[in-house]
This record gives structure tokens, C-alpha cells and sequence, in this order.
């Protein structure tokens, strides 16, 4: 039976799964089509991959994996018939696995494919902050353009980025460089206290949204800010939103975490665009 809703498949078994039904069914309906009318089926491999891409994405919808997975099933096996009519040296396909590994290093895991926050956004965020200096953190900065563009527009504020994957964390490091009030750190998020900080910006994916909130909820203080670019948390209303003119109309949700009486953090954070 598929995972409950608040248990999906990893991506990783999911794809096993998915994959192996698929490769499984093909091979049964080919046998049964070689016995009963004797084509030679296998001399036209894109017909089978075909079908093993469609039954692999069928699969991984009924295990709830994530969409953007869904496409990848479909295309893998006729794409490697595909190339297969190419003299391509395997040293190029061990390249191409590496730079990917680079990049969105584990997502089976994080459930975080790599989104960056395009310079609309940034602009967007830059509005909402208040005219104090703050602190803020960038949950899976990617390669820190966003960081960037909030560190060199506001001096007077601290900005620190984390990144777990590889690649994207070095071209942040890199772009990092030169900007003083600006850090970025290779490591998990999860194991950073949200305490420290006066805003705290993520654009993760649905799946770990819920657990974000409770360590939210627990470590964040009395009047900072969650700012969540395009997903919202699950059954909890956002203290509002942001639509920011960009081709993709995204928004960003804001929770304000339950503001202490002497509590003076954001007094002002709710100028335009916002929206309640």
C-alpha cells in the first residue's frame, strides 16, 4: 500500500520501486507477446522503454512520490535506449552522474530539490525588512545570489547562508567573497538553532514545511519572522503574504512567530507589498 499522507515514500524507494515495477511488467508483457505471436519485440527497443517509462511514473504517482520526479521515471529508460545509438564514452556518462551528485547532492533525503530565489524576490524581501539591523539566515542558500543582493542592499544587517550540497555551497562561498556582512556555511540546517535570528528565510519544498514550523515554533523568539518562498505551512494561516511580480508569481508566506508583550522585533514589518 502507498505511504499515509503524513508518511510519503522516500524518493529514493520510491524510484527503486518504481523503476523495477516498471522493467518488471515490460518484461512479463514480452513474454506473453513472444508466445502468442511470435514478433520480435526487442527490435524495437523504444516501444519497451516507452512503456517501462509510463508504468515507472505511474508507480512512483501511486507511492506519492514528488511530481518533479515523475517526468524523470518516464524519460530514464528510452533516453538510455536513446543514447545507446551514440558513441559516447563512459567516462562522460560517469561525469554527468558526478556533477549531478554535485549539485542536488541528496534530495532523497531532503526532499529539497535546488530552487534559487531569482532578484524579483530578493527585492520583495529586501521591502519587508525593518529599518533596525537584523539578523537573517537563508535555509539552503543555493549559490547565494538572493544573500547577495539582501547583504550589499543593507550593510547594517547580518546575513548567513547554509547549504548542504556541494557545488551550489562553493559558488556561494565564492560569491560570499568581499561582502563583510555576509557568511556562508556548508552544513544541515536541521542542526542550526533558529534562536539567534530575527528572520529566517526558506524555499525548501511541501515535504519538510511541517517539520520546519515545529522547529520554528520551538527555537525561533517572541516577534521573528518565518518567510517561506512558495510553500505554505500545512493548516496554519500565515500572518500574510507577498505575491512578487515575477514570471513564476511567486509568493512568499510570513509567520510571525507569537509576539511577547516588550517584544520590538519587526515594528515595521509589514510595509507594501504586504498583504494580510
Amino acid at each position: 500500500m502507498p505511504a499515509s499522507a503524513s508518511e510519503p515514500v522516500s524518493p529514493l524507494r520510491a524510484a527503486l520501486l518504481a523503476q523495477g515495477g516498471g522493467v518488471v511488467l515490460v518484461f512479463m508483457l514480452a513474454f506473453a507477446l513472444a508466445q502468442l505471436t511470435q514478433l520480435p519485440f526487442w527490435e524495437y527497443p523504444l516501444l519497451p522503454a516507452f512503456l517501462q517509462g509510463a508504468t515507472a511514473a505511474l508507480i512512483a504517482h501511486w507511492l506519492r512520490a514528488p511530481r518533479w520526479w515523475l517526468p524523470i521515471h518516464f524519460g530514464f529508460a528510452p533516453l538510455a535506449v536513446i543514447v545507446q545509438g551514440f558513441d559516447i564514452a563512459p567516462g562522460w556518462f560517469l561525469a554527468a552522474f558526478v556533477l549531478t551528485l554535485l549539485v542536488f547532492w541528496r534530495t532523497d533525503q531532503s526532499r529539497v530539490p535546488l530552487y534559487l530565489s531569482n532578484r524579483q524576490t530578493a527585492t520583495a524581501l529586501a521591502a519587508l525588512l525593518p529599518t533596525a539591523p537584523i539578523k537573517l539566515i537563508d535555509l539552503g542558500c543555493g549559490a547565494g545570489g538572493l544573500l547577495r543582493q539582501l547583504a550589499r542592499s543593507r550593510p547594517d544587517c547580518r546575513f548567513i547562508g547554509i547549504e548542504h550540497a556541494p557545488l551550489p555551497w562553493l559558488l556561494a562561498r565564492l560569491r560570499a567573497r568581499g561582502v563583510d556582512n555576509l557568511t556562508v556555511r556548508y552544513g544541515d540546517f536541521w542542526q542550526e538553532s533558529l534562536a539567534g535570528y530575527d528572520l529566517v528565510y526558506a524555499f525548501l519544498s511541501p515535504a519538510p514545511m511541517p517539520r520546519l514550523w515545529q522547529k520554528a515554533r520551538i527555537e525561533m523568539v517572541p516577534g521573528a519572522l518565518l518567510i517561506s518562498n512558495s510553500f505554505a505551512v500545512p493548516d496554519i494561516a500565515p500572518t500574510g503574504t507577498v505575491d512578487v511580480p515575477d514570471r513564476r508569481a511567486t509568493r512568499l508566506y510570513l509567520y510571525q512567530m507569537d509576539k511577547a508583550d516588550d517584544s520590538a522585533a519587526f515594528p515595521a514589518i509589514c510595509p507594501p507589498p504586504y498583504r494580510q
